[in-house]
């Protein structure tokens, strides 16, 4: 494929713009090559700025489940936009929003609407230390809930360590209050509740991680966290920003039987627009301004076109009969036909995957469960599996520890065109 347009744009960003991207993984860095510049989408298709034509697995990091520009979603945000873009007042479909998700999640008495996952993320770990009195809380290894300070911790050198800063502008003093365990090790939650307990506010973790590729918990590991802060009067948190409404109508909190206390929502909700919510119980949220005295504010949170656009979004998932056994068939397809490609050809590697949401790891353990287990893995080796799909037009995630979504627009045909392309990549390897 010829990437010459896309290339020059590249070069012109980084004069502008820190790495020539505005987030991270766009900047293919891990994979090898410079990134493409989409011109636009449609469907399961995305095409870029040369005029390369991609079936698309990055859905835009998962919100797009229904596809690109669906006429449904569009005609929601055409008429929206011309009433105005924005009020700073409130407005009735912030209402029916807030609704519709309450459907759709029991969990959720009160919603309140933010700006994007980062926003719910931090905004429910305020109101988890507002409503319990306490400093502390556990995160995970891998699980990554938003660039906020708190939550950019690594682990130390022990379960029970303290953690340090994992990145440059975050201070010791908010690493103090941030304990990193490690995913599926229940044991070590266990001892660190042992020993910090009273003080510990909330547990946060992504139900299904998607942010080092695809983990899947252990059921007892889910039910042993709500044991925990249930005995020791912590609240415990799940970051469905990714799995929210993907994995089933009521997200992963529905798919595993697990009711946490605060829920964190995003991507799908705007229905591509920034957007994200959190919730929770009538007695928890309502410490929340201007109800309570836990403050959290937003000048477009519940902004009229991400809402128009997310409630499009919801009714489809709500109102099509069969939406997630037939998502799940197709992604069961897809995962099968690349553990042929595996076997076929050799090569050592892991397959995960939940619901529309998967990750294929080259490593040579028989489970990927952890951090630890992802990064064995040979990013080498992916970034040339990566590089092989890219020329063959299709769009995988630019890095081995992210998770691939597949829309539910996709067809069979694309489908077996990806495990076709992918079979061609591997035995390039």
């Amino acid at each position: 494929m010829n990437y010459t347009q896309s290339i020059n744009e590249f070069e012109r960003a980084k004069n502008s713009i820190p790495g020539g991207v505005n987030s991270p993984a766009r900047a293919f860095r891990s994979v090898g090559g410079k990134p493409v510049f989409i011109a636009k989408a449609k469907g399961s298709r995305m095409w870029d700025i040369d005029g390369n034509e991609y079936i698309d697995y990055v859905s835009s990091w998962g919100p797009m489940i229904v596809g690109h520009a669906d006429e449904r979603v569009i005609h929601a945000i055409t008429e929206a936009a011309q009433k105005g873009t924005s009020y700073g007042a409130p407005t009735v479909g912030e209402t029916d929003m807030a609704e519709q998700i309450k459907k759709m999640k029991p969990s959720m008495d009160i919603v309140r609407m933010v700006n994007s996952g980062t926003e719910a993320t931090m905004s429910a770990l305020r109101l988890a230390r507002g409503f319990t009195g306490r400093d502390k809380f556990i995160k995970f290894e891998g699980c990554y809930h938003g660039h906020a300070d708190s939550f950019l911790i690594k682990a130390g050198s022990g379960a029970l360590t303290l953690g340090l800063p994992d990145s440059p502008g975050v201070t010791k003093g908010t690493a103090q209050d941030t304990l990193t365990a490690k995913y599926n090790d229940l044991e070590g939650v266990a001892q660190m509740f042992e020993r910090f307990g009273s003080e510990i506010a909330a547990v946060i973790l992504e139900p299904v991680v998607g942010n080092m590729g695809v983990v899947i918990p252990d059921q007892e590991f889910l039910e042993g966290l709500r044991g925990l802060t249930q005995k020791y009067g912590a609240l415990l948190i799940f970051d469905e920003v990714m799995t929210g409404f993907r994995l089933a109508k009521g997200g992963a909190q529905e798919y595993f039987g697990i009711t946490p206390d605060i829920t964190c929502l995003g991507k799908i909700i705007g229905g591509g627009l920034p957007v994200g919510a959190y919730g929770g119980p009538k007695h928890i949220m309502e410490k929340l301004a201007p109800a309570g005295p836990v403050y959290q504010a937003g000048t477009l949170s519940g902004n009229p076109l991400a809402m128009a656009a997310g409630l499009a979004t919801l009714k489809i998932i709500d109102e099509t009969a069969g939406f997630h056994t037939t998502l799940e068939e197709k992604s069961a397809r897809l995962e099968n036909g690349l553990r042929e490609n595996l076997k076929q050809t050799g090569h050592k590697g892991v397959i995960n995957r939940v619901g529309s949401m998967i990750t294929l790891f080259f490593t040579d353990r028989e489970q990927v469960k952890s951090f630890d287990d992802a990064c064995t893995s040979d990013t080498e080796k992916f970034g040339k599996y990566f590089r092989s799909l890219l020329a063959q037009g299709i769009y995988m995630p630019p890095s081995q520890f992210e998770a691939a979504f597949i829309p539910a627009c996709i067809s069979n045909e694309e489908i077996d065109k990806t495990i076709e392309s992918s079979l061609r990549a591997m035995k390039e390897l």
